[in-house]
């Protein structure tokens, strides 16, 4: 056996208790009265936490006191007065239409970047859209984006959006109002109030804030802007859509207002044959580097300081509909998208009207500010963690070339400068969480005394801070 081993035995590793079974890891700390109250209101127990949970640090509550929910409500509502956001609508009206939504954005932006001491520049990303589905005439699609650089390792780049663009009940209607409040000035909000908060802050990685259009038209403004970072071989290694995040009510006029759902896929939509047929054979459906994304959310995002339970739905998005992450899932970049719990459809891809008594459209008094705020929060808990965190580990293998009772796992070495070391976490193939972690060390191998037919592993590390990245899952390696 290795110098690595855990040194636990095989047959009672799995049965024995979490807290005995994770051993050299320092205990969680208790969550404080906040969090406890926070528990008891969202149906949450301090036992409902993952093994794996972080608790948030001081500079990460400070953070996230500072979103302001009359802010949030303020950008909700002037990009709902513009009247109507189309993709197909005015460009050049001053008042009304997507490009004086576009230009309001851009200012607000850069106004966040003042206070950044240059770290934040914010951009038009634009392209010309020829005609395509729902796009009948060539248009110009334009994303804005801000873009705050790591201080330590800025190449690793976390990217968090909504969308600007709105519709009406026709989604080829470009003149009627259509506020889009809820779907997605709350989303833009979400990005906006993030970049407002962390413009004066260095986070060690760099942290992407955009508000993208064509979404109601088919994905276009994100599909550009992944495919932008796929030619410049940008190592994204997350990317979150806010979309539908402004309300917690849902059509038959029950409350949720401390649930967000996270849809997070799990074979990969840009899964190759060659990765099918691995998958295949030693399992993982629920182990895609966006489902460990996910984990990492409630990792760091259940808790006390956001006030919110996330609540992880294993789809790729809703029932046959999709978001702006997908063009990302396609280009092989781990991405999820974050939507209240349960919609009103009263309130979106609705005209603007009284229908036997009764009040439609995507209107601003329909949001729940305070909701919206919360949402923000787990967005700022997610973002700022993966920041300052290590990245996931890289080149993770369960080593095969010999038969045995024990599983073996190899690892390429970090390259932060903080980086302390290494954890091995596992669980049983029919639990959603990790429930077992154990100190790897500063190594870059580590065998366990556990058959890798009945259990899955991952790796995840940690800085000196105590900040520890998404676990990898491990391929074979023969």
């Amino acid at each position: 056996m290795s110098q690595h081993s855990t040194g636990i035995p095989r047959r009672t590793a799995l049965s024995a208790a979490v807290a005995t079974a994770a051993v050299g890891v320092p205990a969680l700390a208790s969550p404080p009265a906040s969090a406890a109250a926070s528990a008891a209101s969202t149906g949450r127990g301090a036992g409902d936490r993952p093994v794996t949970a972080q608790s948030p640090d001081r500079e990460l509550r400070e953070l996230l006191k500072e979103i302001d929910r009359d802010r949030i409500e303020a950008t909700v509502r002037r990009l709902a007065a513009f009247g109507t956001r189309h993709t197909l609508s005015s460009q050049g009206d001053p008042e009304r239409g997507i490009g004086a939504a576009r230009d309001w954005i851009h200012a607000e932006l850069k106004r966040y970047a003042e206070a950044s001491g240059g770290r934040m520049t914010v951009e038009l990303q634009s392209y010309v859209q020829e005609p395509a589905s729902r796009i009948p005439v060539a248009t110009r699609i334009t994303n804005v984006v801000a873009t705050l650089r790591g201080s330590v390792d800025p190449g690793r780049i976390h990217v968090v959006s909504g969308h600007y663009d709105s519709r009406a009940t026709d989604v080829m209607d470009a003149v009627s109002d259509a506020p889009g409040a809820d779907d997605d000035a709350s989303g833009v909000a979400v990005a906006m109030e993030l970049a407002r908060v962390m413009a004066r802050r260095r986070p060690a990685a760099t942290i992407v804030f955009a508000a993208v259009a064509g979404e109601e038209q088919g994905l276009y403004g994100a599909a550009h802007m992944a495919e932008r970072f796929k030619a410049a071989g940008a190592d994204v290694r997350a990317m979150f859509t806010n979309d539908i995040v402004g309300s917690s009510r849902a059509d038959d006029g029950t409350r949720d207002p401390y649930t967000v759902r996270l849809f997070a896929e799990g074979v990969p939509t840009s899964e190759t044959p060659q990765e099918a047929a691995t998958r295949r054979s030693v399992g993982g459906e629920n182990d895609s580097a966006t489902r460990q994304l996910a984990r990492f959310v409630r990792d760091v995002a259940s808790n006390g300081a956001t006030g919110m339970d996330v609540r992880v739905v294993y789809r790729r998005d809703r029932y046959l509909r999709g978001g702006d992450h997908i063009p990302f899932l396609e280009r092989g970049y781990s991405a999820a998208r974050f939507t209240e719990p349960a919609e009103d459809f009263a309130h979106q891809h609705q005209d603007v009207r009284v229908e036997d008594g009764r009040q439609y459209g995507d209107l601003p008094e329909f949001c729940d500010f305070g909701y919206i705020a919360r949402v923000a929060r787990v967005n700022g808990a997610v973002l700022w963690t993966l920041a300052q965190a290590p990245g996931a580990p890289r080149g993770v293998k369960i080593v095969t070339s010999t038969l045995t009772n024990a599983t073996e796992l190899v690892w390429e070495p970090g390259t932060e400068p903080d980086l302390a070391g290494y954890e091995v976490v596992w669980r049983e193939t029919t639990e959603p969480e990790w429930t077992h972690v154990i100190r790897a060390g500063d190594a870059t191998s580590h065998t366990v005394d556990l058959s890798k037919d009945n259990v899955f592993f991952g790796v995840r590390a940690v800085n000196r801070a105590g900040h520890r990245s998404p676990v990898a899952f491990p391929t074979p390696q023969r």
